[in-house]
């Protein structure tokens, strides 16, 4: 095999640039204290801090500016089909233009439509999702809406508390990485992870 050949590159003009991220579950707060699902595949984690990307379209974006808490329940690849499920719908009533252009439609019963459970949560009001193996309550810290791409917001909230599932862990502080697998959004279709390849030299485990 001609190795330059295969590593040689060229421009291209992709529609989504979501190249492998965890999906995660976000649920926050209704005006009437009942609890959206949002999917969302822009996420990361520093320390205590995590940074979402959330439409300004949404009904999360919504939520999270007036009432500012939220869970991040992390699915693993088993509930892809869950997660596709509100694929469709939007908790956001009239829908926004943007997205009936692109098919989605109101539903406020999103547990219902996904075959999800909520469980409460001990410190914070939205309700965490008992299926997904890690959920994180967490409490919004800012918001910012980029100038150069005004329909997303980059949402900083702060860790509360971590739940995990006990089938992952592996002593008191530590996920079992063999045992836990996110679910991955890579460039719009579904995938888990591959086989464990090693580890960095700061690993604790």
């Amino acid at each position: 095999m001609n190795v330059t050949k295969t590593r040689s590159t060229q421009l291209i003009k992709p529609k989504i640039l979501y190249y492998g991220t965890p999906v995660i579950l976000l649920t926050s707060l209704n005006e009437d204290e009942t609890t959206n699902i949002s999917p969302l595949s822009s996420s990361w984690a520093l320390g205590d801090c995590l940074v979402l990307g959330v439409g300004v379209g949404g009904k999360a974006f919504e939520n999270l500016t007036r009432h500012r808490e939220c869970v991040i329940n992390i699915p693993d690849p088993s509930l892809w089909e869950n997660v596709e499920k509100l694929a469709f719908y939007t908790g956001k009533t009239p829908v926004p233009d943007s997205k009936q252009k692109n098919g989605f439609t109101y539903c406020k019963e999103k547990y219902e439509i996904s075959g999800l459970t909520p469980i409460e949560s001990k410190a914070i009001k939205p309700t965490r999702i008992k299926e997904c193996p890690i959920q994180i309550e967490a409490k919004v810290v800012a918001v910012r809406i980029p100038e150069h791409s005004p329909h997303f917001a980059i949402v900083e909230v702060k860790k509360q508390l971590v739940h995990a599932h006990k089938g992952i862990i592996m002593d008191e502080h530590h996920i079992n990485p063999n045992e836990w697998s996110p679910l991955i959004y890579n460039f719009r279709h579904y995938f888990g992870v591959g086989d464990n390849l090693g580890k960095t030299f700061r690993a604790d485990t």
